[in-house]
């Protein structure tokens, strides 16, 4: 047993440690750990339901299926292909997303039956009539934000905590986002979105978390609010697979033009 002296010491020793983590600091430590407790699933497809809804509440639907894999010492790949209704199907969108540089996105739009690259400048533009933007449907790499934790705080009776994200890459839409990350899970459960005059555009909501493979967590709707337009859209997420076994050749331009 320490002596009463020797244990006041280590409980101050502590306490000083502790205020040296700047809020700063914190906010990465957590944005790292969740990072690395999701690395490892290789490759994954999951079919998807895109439900548009607009001011009225009026509603549009899209089936999409989306592959995805990772790739060592730079940001995932994925390609997304639209099966229905018929005015979009076969339009593919191929992303390849970086952690210290621009990413590079496709799309190919099969009524013009040629691949159009999305320009840095334009990735803060929706994504196919969604309030989805583009640069929100690239792969989270750590590298892309400065982080700063701001308070714990239980959202939903979900212990929380709430990470101020910055942008430190070009073109962004966003001035920052306000992620609440599940203190269990470490996967996020709600992300807030302001513009460029830091005013709150979006607001993304996670729900029906399903694990696989006893590590990875995944939701199962992630329901997108623009609070200036008051358009919704809501993505249902299922039938997750991962370990295909997917190439290079899967994600390469010429996988854009021959989705089926």
């Amino acid at each position: 047993m320490l002596k009463p002296a020797l244990a006041m010491f280590f409980c101050a020793l502590f306490a000083v440690v502790a205020l040296a983590e700047t809020a700063e600091e914190k906010g990465l430590a957590i944005v790292m750990e969740a990072d690395r407790r999701d690395a490892g699933w290789i490759d994954s497809t999951a079919d998807m339901r895109m439900i548009l809804r607009n001011k009225q509440g009026q509603e549009s639907e899209r089936i999409l299926r989306i592959k995805s894999r990772e790739v060592e010492g730079d940001g995932d790949q994925s390609l997304t292909i639209f099966d229905t209704p018929r005015d979009v199907k076969g339009t593919a969108f191929l992303s390849y997303t970086h952690a210290l540089t621009a990413d590079d996105q496709w799309l190919y739009l099969p009524a013009l039956k040629r691949v159009k690259r999305i320009s840095s400048s334009n990735k803060s533009g929706p994504f196919m009539g969604s309030e989805f933007a583009f640069e929100d449907l690239t792969s989270f790499e750590v590298e892309k934000y400065t982080y700063k934790w701001l308070r714990d705080e239980a959202l939903d009776g979900v212990d929380c905590f709430v990470i101020e994200y910055y942008p430190a890459y070009q073109h962004s839409g966003y001035t920052r986002q306000l992620a609440w990350v599940n203190k269990d899970t470490y996967q996020p459960e709600r992300v807030e979105f302001y513009d460029r005059k830091n005013a709150l555009l979006k607001t993304l909501s996670y729900k029906g978390y399903q694990q696989y493979q006893s590590k990875f967590w995944r939701p199962g709707v992630m329901h997108m609010v623009n609070h200036q337009t008051g358009k919704e859209t809501d993505i249902y997420m299922e039938n997750y697979k991962f370990a295909n076994g997917f190439s290079d050749r899967d994600f390469d331009q010429n996988s854009l033009k021959e989705a089926r």
